[in-house]
Formats: C-alpha cells, structure tokens, sequence
C-alpha cells in the first residue's frame, strides 16, 4: 500500500474506532483551567489530574484566586500526581500571567505562559479557539513512529510532519484519536497487536504480534 493510501486509511479507521474523541481533562469550560489542566498533565494521566482538579477549582474558583495562593498549599492538593511541586510553582506562575494577559490566540504567545509548552498550547488551539492543531504527548509520539508517520524523536518536528501529511480539518480530532488509541489499544509496553484493526496497515505489526523492535 502505498504511503498516502496507507495515511487515508490509518485517518478513516480511527474515525470509526473513536467518532467522539475529544480532550478528557475536565475544565467545565473555563479556558484557563484547560491551561492549568494540560500543564498539570504531564507525565501524568488524565485521570489522575481529573481526580485534583475539584478541589483545586474549589479552593481557587477564579483564575485570580490560584494566582494569589499560596504554593504550599496548592502543592498538598496536588500532591498525588507526579512532579507535583514544580507543578505547583508552575500553574501559580501561569496563573498570574493570566491574571495579567488576555488569553493568546496564537501558538508563538501562549508558550510565554510559564509551564506551556507547544502541547499545552495545541491543546488550546485546538480545544479552546478550534484551530487544525496536533497535540505530541506521549501516545501521538510512541504511536507516529510505530504507524510510519513520523521517523522524528522531538515532539516538535512530529508536530511538522503530522501537520504535513494530515489534512488540516482532520488534525485535531486525528491526535485526540491517536491519543485514544494509544491508551485503548497500542500502549508502550505491551500493545494489543492481536486486535488492532490497524495491524494490517500499520508497519510495526506483523501477522498480529509486534515487529522486532517495537519502540
């Protein structure tokens, strides 16, 4: 199969796998919390963010609140997700700045927020503005290199290719996929080759089980 029938295919099948897929922090539509979210997210599941963000939200209903607290104090909400301390500093620091600034809607000043990197502000690109954005986190970065879409290790310039070869109104629902099935189904240690309705296109499965060197 050729590489761009190959592409096609990978983009119809993962539409079918996952039609809603979607960003699942929970951040009650308040795009500042979306920031906070994303940031706290990393290295960390979404469910574990989902599981301290209530109290965080409670404790600091307004982005103002978070921006005056105390990081000590939001250090112990934090405490059962990763990297939580730096997390703490982070998420105060871009509080603050938002306190300050409206929003950006561009991906050249939302970075300047403390803590936001290109994923945090392709996830509010694409969430939050609903512009062709593709998120690289973990799952889009392990499954672009498995599925043949991206020979690059940066997050960076997985990002450019993905935005080269997907079309752009498929981009933001195509990463959210991708993310969805790198939880479900194609996961780091051991992916469900066996029942992968991608096996047959996809490069790194053979006869259903895992190539040598599987990444």
């Amino acid at each position: 199969m050729k590489r761009e029938s190959r592409i096609n295919a990978i983009i119809k099948e993962l539409k079918i796998l996952y039609p809603h897929a979607d960003c699942e922090l929970l951040y009650q539509g308040i795009p500042e919390r979306l920031v906070i979210a994303t940031i706290l997210s990393a290295q960390t599941t979404d469910k574990a963010v989902n599981k301290v963000t209530p109290e965080l939200w409670r404790r600091y209903p307004v982005i103002s609140d978070l921006a005056a607290a105390e990081i000590s104090d939001v250090e112990e909400i934090l405490k059962t997700i990763g990297l939580f301390r730096n997390k703490a500093g982070f998420i105060v620091k871009a509080a603050k700045f938002m306190t300050q600034n409206h929003l950006p809607k561009e991906i050249s000043e939302l970075i300047k927020i403390p803590g936001v990197g290109r994923k945090t502000a392709n996830v509010v690109m694409g969430v939050i503005y609903k512009k062709p954005s593709i998120t690289v986190d973990t799952h889009v970065k392990r499954l672009s290199g498995r599925l043949g879409l991206s020979e690059n290790k940066l997050p960076e310039k997985i990002e450019y290719d993905l935005k080269e070869i997907i079309p752009i109104k498929e981009q933001t629902a195509f990463s959210h996929r991708l993310i969805h099935h790198g939880r479900q189904v194609c996961k780091a240690r051991k992916p469900l080759c066996i029942s992968c309705s991608l096996c047959k296109i996809c490069p790194s499965c053979e006869n259903g089980s895992p190539q040598n060197g599987l990444p």
